[in-house]
This record gives C-alpha cells, structure tokens and sequence, in this order.
C-alpha cells in the first residue's frame, strides 16, 4: 500500500497523515475568536443584515461554484463567468476550487466507506464535519481528479493564491464600513458560512429521511436546505449527482437552482442538466418506503 503523501512530503504512517496539522488549525480558530469582537463594538441591527446577505451571497459561490459547477460539471458557462464564480466561491475561505472539487470527487467514489474524506459513519460527527480538513493527507488537490479544471492557467493562478478573494472582500469592507462592518462582514459571516457548508459533510449524513436506496447513508434534511440554499436534499443528489437541481420537487426548496434557472434565461449558463424522468418516477416509488430518522 502506498504511504500517504502531503504535497512532496511522503508521511510516514497513516496516524502522521491523520494528525490534525496545527499550523492550519489556529487561523482556522483566530478567526472564530475574532470573530467574538462583535461583542466590543456599538451593535446596529443592519450588522447582522449584512452578516446574513454576506453569508448567504458567498453561500452561493460554494453550492452553485464548488458544488454543482466546478464539481459536478451540472451545467455550462463561460471562460469569464467561470472565473468570476470561481473567485465567489474562494472568497469563502474554503480554498481553491480545484482543492475542494477533488476532495468532493473523492467523497463521491467512497462515500460513508472507509476511504470517504469526511464520513460521519466512519470516523464520527467531528472528523466530517471539520477535523479532516486540517488533516495532512488532505492538505493538497489530487489534480488526477481535477485535470478538467487543472487546464486553465487562472483557476490554477487562484488555486495558488486562494487567500486574495477573502482578504480583499475584508479590507473592502473595513475600508468600507470600519471595525463593525469588518467583524460582523467577514468574520462573524465567514464563521457561519464555514459550518453551514461543513453540515452537509456531517449532518447531511446522519438526520434526515431517505428517499432513494443509496449505498451511502445521505439523507435529505430541509432545515439543512434552508441553511445551505437547497443543499439539504442531500440523498437525492447522492441518488443522481448530474443534476443541477438538488430539490428534485417542486416542495423542496432549493433556491440555488432557482438562481442559476435566472442566469440560464439571462445567457450567461446553458446546458443545464436536471434529473431524468425515469429518476423523478424512482423517487416518487420509492418515497415512504424507506424508514426516516
């Protein structure tokens, strides 16, 4: 068996590649901590708007950018459109697209088995929510998984340089709006977007009900859909992941889809791929019939 490999480095064992990697982990917690200086600043209640718009625009950038576009490939765009929503979704903290698209191309091919990055059924509710991200072995983007993406020269300049998007949407908004705007903007909505994003990994797999017979334990979770713009649906999109749309009816909120059905009549994506019929009739057959937790 090969050893793990963190960037050039091979690793020694599989306990070094699980080891949590603390030089990643403090800024990852300075940020929360940061985050708590909301409580020494004059409070007004457009703070919290913006908190929530920032969370929620940037919370868009990760579903229909790393998940549905850059991992799924569930529809088309343009070169530029490409970038700008690469550069929304990297203004999320969350690394580059090709690092997080490779390691969800990798949660797909063993999900909830042992080789799963982040599965609650394998390694608990802590390690796929969060603890598998600071992990060595998790460090770097297998490009093998990602050469559709690995061909353009900006999506691997952005890879490269992955903290310019949010240090420059945080110094506009402390240019902006001072230490307030800051805080509540950038740390407070960054801190919430991080663990809004992170339930899908977790929670996603552990509550909910079960349309479709998976192989995995994904479930479909509303609360979480309204937290995460229609990511929540989680099981049906394990059941047919090609598709745009993750609320597969017309009950399931999903307003990621909602939006990208508005770019697609503006022009700027096309091809957008939705579950076939033969899928919507599956679910439909199979709906009641699976026990819900």
């Amino acid at each position: 068996m090969q050893r793990p490999v963190e960037g050039t480095r091979t690793l020694s064992s599989p306990e070094e590649a699980d080891r949590l990697n603390l030089v990643k982990l403090i800024p990852f917690l300075l940020v929360h901590v940061v985050a708590l200086g909301v409580f020494l600043v004059p409070f007004k209640a457009w703070y919290v708007g913006l908190a929530v718009g920032l969370y929620y625009v940037r919370m868009f950038g990760v579903t229909a950018g790393y998940h549905r576009y850059f991992s799924h490939r569930s529809y088309k765009t343009s070169r530029i459109f490409q970038f700008l929503l690469a550069c929304l979704a990297v203004s999320s903290a969350q690394k580059g697209v090709m690092w997080w698209a490779a390691h969800h191309r990798d949660h797909h091919r063993h999900s909830d088995q042992p080789e799963d990055v982040h599965s609650p059924v394998q390694r608990g509710l802590w390690w796929a929510h969060m603890g598998w991200i600071f992990a060595p072995r998790n460090g770097e983007a297998n490009l093998a998984r990602v050469a559709d993406l690995a061909r353009f020269p900006e999506l691997r300049w952005l890879e490269r340089w992955n903290l310019v998007p949010p240090i420059a949407l945080a110094a506009g908004l402390f240019l902006w709006g001072g230490l307030p705007a800051l805080l509540w903007g950038f740390f407070v909505s960054t801190t919430l977007l991080w663990h809004g994003t992170f339930t899908i990994n977790s929670l996603a797999h552990v509550f909910g009900s079960r349309r479709y017979a998976t192989p995995d334990d994904s479930r479909n979770n509303w609360f979480l859909a309204l937290l995460t713009l229609g990511e929540g649906w989680h099981n049906n999109h394990h059941f047919y992941r090609p598709a745009a749309n993750q609320g597969f009816f017309w009950w399931e909120f999903d307003p990621t889809f909602y939006a990208l059905k508005v770019l697609s009549w503006v022009g700027l994506i096309w091809d957008v791929r939705t579950p076939p019929r033969h899928v919507l009739e599956e679910g439909s057959r199979q709906a009641g019939s699976l026990k819900s937790t």
